[in-house]
């Protein structure tokens, strides 16, 4: 009898009270919910003739209302995954795994992080013949090149050490940062110096290069398609595969982003190592647990099992977070819960990926289609990358060096994609720039499951943004294009009801509409408090028995955030700070991202313009973060609105309150008075300049 490889818990049994307390808390909130918005609906019709401030608060209720409503689907059935690698077969038996690793920009992403996330998978603990790392450099450039050469020269004695020894921490700059030489291998002090020496030097050669002006500009956009194999595995090697890529790029043709480089990956690891899995990986993203690709193909043993995806975690978020660097809620409470529906969306990062996933249905049907005499249109006319399609580990022939250098060189090649399905039917998608999140969700649509794994250990580790102006761009680029998918005929709310569950598909359909947010929160950061200075009561009166309902409304919403939080393991200022940074985000990411898709919309900018994440901290932007002060530096667009509406509730607050005294009129104007002082509150620090 086989053992079993996984352990599944539903947290309804894992954490009964907290389960039932959700539930009655959705009861409760949508209740008053309900009686809030007939309330404000009935208010609206009774008046004599339209207020705008009315209609506006209304439209604001109704937004806020429908979110909630979406964020629901997460709490229905949330799930605890663990895996028991322990139990899988021998090595042998394993499949291959081909690791894809994409980088753009070195003065963006700098080098040193990307060499040693390469070093980290190089290090999986998992038989070297069987694995395969990909580097994918979209810039073309000599540096990245170079230090790869030189990074495996390292890896040479850097991954025989971790195995013999049992190292977790395989990424040699974490490792060597943390190393205390009184309490690790005793007897091989001598070994870990040495090793810790020739990383330094290794360090040293990588910085001197990135310092060189001539070899850092030499990022093009214009070259030809180059592929190196740095290092080839085999049975008797310490070492897996290492190769280089640098697909073709034209100015005058669509590179697709970071899409189009995986699916250049995904052709040429098909000819020279096809691994029936794929990892891929952010280039500042560590493997932080070695055994993360065993954990993985324990839930792939389910053919309907499209991809594992394991959660962003960051080595450098700080202990007050003032930006949310670490997603809390996204990967310790909805990620949980779109695994018992059918399984979660791609973070673009930290997953494994089964290959034929990516080339058609879990039934394969389609994929025999393709196959068949559509084979070149929706493959490519490469013959050796169609053979490796039909599910072998490798190419049906052995096709010379200088034969397959020829054929990964077409596929990497610009052209190659012209007239097939590649970025539609198969491989990632073109359709969306967030490519990962978008190709996630036409693997459900087409009925593949997913499988989101959280284990004790962080398996990835990445590097969170620690500047404002990142973090806003970053954040406005999603919002953006979550939007876009959300109003194409691709929408969760159209297309997703039809072929996903409708529980599914208010998850995605919360995503899509996170831009939405900045609408009833812009409005409620300015139509009150206009009102509130010309003493117009937009609440019911404080002793009015409804105003208890809107006040119910607002404590609800507040204790259920907070209790999410504490129960999962965050404190009271913690919530605080996620209450400010959501509020200071959705009124200017958010809102700008809703006004770029809305410009998408109308025809204005339709190429838009694609913003790579800065992962280049540099020391003063890292002194402020982690001191909690926020670093408004470049980040004065964003600036425009985040000033503009304190110093407009600030104005209000104070000439309302003028009125108020004078008027004598605090029952009636209590609710506006409260939400502007509410807002004084949340934004004084940030004038400051500090969290």
């Amino acid at each position: 009898m086989a053992l079993p490889l996984t352990k599944t818990v539903p947290k309804s049994k894992l954490h009964p009270y907290h389960a039932l307390l959700d539930k009655l808390h959705f009861l409760f909130h949508l209740l008053a919910t309900a009686t809030l918005l007939c309330y404000r609906v009935t208010q609206l019709i009774r008046m004599p003739f339209l207020s705008v401030p009315h209609a506006l608060i209304t439209l604001a209720e109704f937004i806020f209302a429908f979110v909630w409503l979406l964020t629901q689907a997460f709490l229905f059935s949330p799930l605890t995954r663990t895996a028991l690698p322990e139990n899988i077969p021998p090595d042998t038996s394993l499949p291959g795994i081909d690791a894809f690793i994409c980088t753009a920009d070195p003065r963006k992403e700098p080098t040193l992080d990307v060499m040693n996330t390469v070093i980290s998978a190089l290090s999986l603990d998992y038989p070297s013949d069987k694995l395969s790392v990909y580097l994918s450099d979209d810039g073309g450039s000599s540096i990245t090149l170079g230090a790869l050469k030189e990074a495996f020269l390292f890896a040479e004695q850097w991954v025989p050490f971790c195995r013999k020894y049992g190292v977790v921490n395989r990424c040699p700059q974490a490792y060597f940062s943390r190393f205390i030489t009184s309490s690790e291998f005793t007897s091989e002090q001598q070994l870990v110096q040495n090793l810790q020496e020739k990383y330094e030097a290794f360090k040293k050669r990588v910085e001197e290069a990135c310092e060189d002006d001539n070899q850092v500009n030499s990022v093009i956009q214009n070259h030809p398609a180059h592929v190196e194999i740095i290092s080839e595995n085999r049975k008797d090697g310490d070492l897996p595969r290492l190769v280089y890529v640098s697909r073709e790029k034209r100015p005058h043709v669509q590179h697709r982003f970071k899409a189009g480089a995986l699916n250049s990956l995904l052709r040429v690891s098909g000819v020279i190592s096809n691994g029936a899995y794929v990892l891929v990986l952010d280039c500042d993203m560590y493997c932080n647990d070695p055994s993360s690709a065993k954990q993985a193909l324990c839930f792939h043993s389910d053919p309907e099992v499209a991809f594992v995806q394991f959660p962003q975690m960051f080595h450098n978020v700080s202990k007050k977070d003032i930006y949310d660097g670490q997603c809390r809620a996204a990967f310790k409470t909805k990620w949980q819960g779109m695994d018992g529906l059918r399984g979660p969306g791609l973070s673009g990062t930290g997953f494994y990926m089964k290959r034929k996933a990516l080339y058609g249905r879990p039934n394969g049907q389609d994929v025999d289609e393709f196959l068949g005499l559509e084979a070149k249109r929706v493959f490519g006319a490469s013959q050796i990358f169609i053979a490796s399609v039909k599910g072998k580990d490798k190419p049906n022939a052995a096709p010379s060096a200088d034969t397959l250098f020829k054929e990964a060189e077409l596929l990497a090649g610009c052209d190659y994609e012209k007239s097939t399905q590649w970025g539609d039917e198969v491989g990632f998608s073109y359709v969306n720039k967030l490519e990962s999140t978008f190709t996630g969700y036409m693997l459900h649509c087409r009925g593949w499951t997913s499988v989101y794994l959280c284990p004790e250990r962080p398996c990835f580790l990445g590097c969170a943004t620690v500047d404002l102006k990142d973090a806003m761009e970053q954040l406005m680029k999603w919002s953006s294009n979550l939007l876009q998918m959300g109003v194409s005929t691709y929408s969760p709310f159209t297309y997703g009801f039809s072929r996903m569950s409708i529980l599914q598909s208010m998850c995605y359909g919360y995503f899509t509409s996170i831009a939405l947010l900045s609408i009833p929160l812009t409005i409620y950061a300015t139509v009150p408090q206009l009102c509130f200075i010309k003493g117009t009561a937009l609440f019911p009166k404080a002793s009015d028995p409804w105003f208890s309902l809107f006040a119910t409304v607002y404590a609800s919403a507040l204790a259920q955030h907070l209790h999410e939080v504490l129960f999962t393991g965050g404190s009271i200022t913690v919530w605080w700070y996620e209450q400010r940074i959501w509020i200071v985000k959705s009124i200017t990411a958010c809102l700008f991202g809703f006004i770029d898709c809305l410009k998408k919309f109308m025809g204005l900018n339709r190429r838009g313009a694609f913003i790579l994440t800065n992962k280049a901290v540099h020391r003063e932007q890292l002194r402020k973060y982690e001191k909690g002060k926020f670093n408004f530096q470049g980040a004065s667009t964003f600036m425009i609105p985040l000033v503009t509406l304190p110093i407009l509730n600030l104005v209000c607050f104070a000439g309302g309150l003028y009125r108020m005294i004078t008027d004598n009129n605090l029952d009636e104007m209590f609710g506006q008075l409260f939400l502007s002082s509410l807002i004084l509150v949340m934004t004084y620090q940030l004038f400051e300049g500090r969290g």
